[in-house]
């Protein structure tokens, strides 16, 4: 019986410690600093989050494509990634390339999303967006 107690005891106090985990789920996101998106990503990913992607992800956002294994990405029909170089303020507040964060962004994109980018033309200082047909076929719908 003493056993039996032990048992019940110890899954109790495991079922109150598991972790309940609910899906993140990207929305109208413009992006912002590298940095910050690498951080939260790498901690999502370390935390086996389930990543959804239901409009915009842009700019830095995109590294969520890197970062976030494929088992744990799905993207819904609203979902649309833009990509473009990296910039920095420059005098008076005026966007230059960044060239080291512009490597930055494309050493974590997975090959998938660097061809796909190669075939826009490359990264420019204007969007290029993928979305459709086109992401479907490179990441899951969300069920």
């Amino acid at each position: 019986m003493r056993k039996l107690t032990l048992i019940v005891a110890l899954a109790l106090v495991a079922a109150g410690t598991a972790k309940a985990t609910a899906a993140v789920r990207i929305r109208n996101d413009s992006g912002g600093q590298i940095g910050k998106y690498i951080h939260r990503f790498e901690h999502l990913r370390s935390a086996g989050e389930q990543v959804i992607v239901d409009g915009d992800c842009l700019s830095a956002c995109t590294l969520v494509l890197g970062i976030i294994p494929d088992g744990h990405l799905c993207v819904t029909p609203r979902a649309r990634f833009g990509f473009h170089l990296a910039w920095k303020p420059g005098f008076l507040g005026i966007p230059v390339a960044n060239q080291a964060g512009t490597r930055a962004l494309w050493k974590r994109y997975p090959k998938k999303i660097r061809r796909w980018i190669a075939t826009q033309g490359g990264l420019s200082g204007g969007l290029i967006y993928l979305s459709g047909a086109p992401l479907r076929a490179l990441y899951p719908s969300c069920r």
